[in-house]
């Protein structure tokens, strides 16, 4: 089992496999670790799932700031949910160079092997497997292994030797994002605006002009986070092969706001174009994408949410395949259901480009409405959901018997059963001392764990719950034994294989 690339995506599928009982070979085509800047955080849904696998703390303990205001940006407008008991979105101020080192630890604690300065040269696959041609420290490599995932990024190698096409949007503008110092001459005020000398207010959040947007927020007291956008008709002299600098950012907020705005020490200077693209397949044989490879938002924020939770969907998969028990059809449910949540992503992103890129009146006004809806508390839940990738409900067979069939499991089923889910293992879980359903499922007892717990107010008799935490099956309070445990038997052997008698004891 081949992994090539070993950004967040690529580290996350090789800790869930490890989980799995798989340990997979993760090829790195960079020679040593970058901290070049790029995502600055963890946000959405797959918050959830480290919590739920006991991580959760080893990201938190490194965050910049572990608990953030929960306001988010979405197309040019705040989604502020401070007003709200609890917050349905979560981020994590962490940088993506920190969040790799995290994986990464993790993956070789569980058995993977990490091999750094291993280029992929070439691919080719038939019925038994996938041969690779690696450019390695060491000279050529030739490797094989029964299933190869491209976990490596936008400009994926592994995609365009497949020939899976990659169709989409770029969308021409120019994107400035920056971590920067304020010289003593600016004074933050204690909303977050900017007393500039010889400019006057500068205000926190959006500013929009004809001539661009330009964003101001705060990374702590002390660092503050700039960002422009403008049309990219309107900007010469740069290369995209060349990194930003400081004088680049001044003269596109110049641009933007027509003021110069005093800036101290970067952090952090990263510039960089939105696309709006995915792959028609996430699978071609004995070869999958996952991430960047298979996809690209247009939107800060969504793309690592996403990515690695194609991750986790698809680990478990994949080791059933490998352990020889998965039922037929299994591994493609990846595409269905992992390209199913992409689209979903894709729509929420693009919105976002249809609020941020408007500049008449009439994309004024829009901007303006929804901003006053999302002062409601449920139209703030709905979008905050949608962010997160929690609405996300898979389209699983028998999905009308139950409302969470295909949905993430509630916390507080998840909570219960916290050991399985740390250990990644799928668990039939009890919640109405129903010993049919229980005697149901003893010939998975090897593969599947069962646990019984007491809610007064269930919302199910029973619920399947799968290593990536969502709900494969659910029984209806009060469902007759002779249905349930049909349905059960169907759903155990739809996705955790045959029917097979555990060996005797002794």
């Amino acid at each position: 089992m081949i992994i090539v690339g070993a950004g967040p995506v690529g580290l996350m599928l090789a800790g869930e496999l490890c989980l799995a009982g798989v340990r997979p070979l993760v090829l790195e085509r960079q020679p040593a670790a970058r901290d070049i800047p790029r995502a600055n955080g963890l946000g959405g849904q797959v918050l959830e799932l480290l919590r739920h696998r006991g991580v959760l703390p080893r990201f938190s303990d490194a965050a910049t700031d572990p608990s953030p205001k929960p306001v988010f940006p979405f197309g040019g407008v705040h989604v502020d949910l401070t007003r709200l008991a609890g917050s349905p979105l979560h981020a994590l101020q962490i940088p993506q160079a920190q969040v790799e080192s995290l994986l990464a630890d993790r993956a070789r604690e569980l058995g993977a092997d990490i091999r750094v300065g291993h280029e992929l040269a070439g691919v080719a696959q038939d019925g038994a497997g996938v041969t690779v041609d690696v450019r390695g420290p060491s000279g050529p490599l030739r490797l094989t292994a029964r299933y190869v995932v491209g976990c490596d990024g936008g400009r994926s190698k592994v995609r365009d030797l497949v020939g899976i096409p990659f169709p989409g949007t770029t969308y021409p503008e120019v994107n400035r994002f920056s971590q920067v110092t304020m010289p003593d001459s600016v004074t933050r005020l204690d909303n977050g605006d900017l007393d500039v000398p010889g400019a006057g207010r500068i205000s926190a959040g959006f500013t929009r002009t004809d001539r661009g947007v330009f964003g101001l927020g705060w990374l702590d007291p002390e660092v503050a986070l700039v960002f422009t956008t403008e049309d990219e008709s309107s900007v010469d002299g740069y290369s995209d092969d060349e990194p930003m600098t400081l004088a680049e950012l001044r003269d596109s907020v110049r641009r933007v706001l027509g003021v110069d705005l005093p800036l101290g020490e970067p952090r952090r200077l990263s510039r960089f174009t939105f696309q709006a693209r995915q792959v028609p397949r996430y699978r071609d044989g004995r070869i999958l994408l996952a991430g960047d490879a298979a996809h690209l938002l247009p939107a800060t924020g969504s793309s690592l949410n996403v990515g690695m939770l194609d991750a986790v969907n698809l680990a478990w998969k994949l080791a059933a395949d490998l352990h020889g028990w998965a039922p037929p059809n299994l591994l493609d449910t990846y595409h269905d259901e992992r390209h199913f949540a992409g689209a979903r992503a894709l729509l929420q992103t693009q919105a976002q480009v249809a609020l941020r890129r408007g500049h008449d009146p009439a994309a004024d006004a829009l901007r303006a409405v929804f901003q006053e809806l999302l002062t409601d508390e449920q139209p703030a839940r709905r979008v905050a959901a949608l962010i997160a990738g929690a609405d996300v409900r898979y389209p699983l067979p028998g999905a009308d018997r139950h409302e969470l069939t295909g949905a993430f499991a509630p916390d507080f089923v998840l909570d219960t059963v916290a050991d399985a889910m740390r250990a990644g293992r799928p668990v039939l879980l009890d919640l109405a001392d129903r010993q049919d359903l229980r005697d149901a499922v003893r010939e998975w007892d090897h593969r599947v764990d069962v646990r019984t717990a007491q809610l007064a107010d269930r919302p199910a008799d029973a619920v399947l719950i799968r290593p990536d935490a969502h709900v494969a099956w659910a029984a209806p309070v009060g469902e007759p034994a002779d249905s349930a445990t049909r349905s059960l038997r169907d759903a155990m052997a739809s996705w955790f294989g045959a029917a097979v008698e555990a060996p005797a004891l002794g």
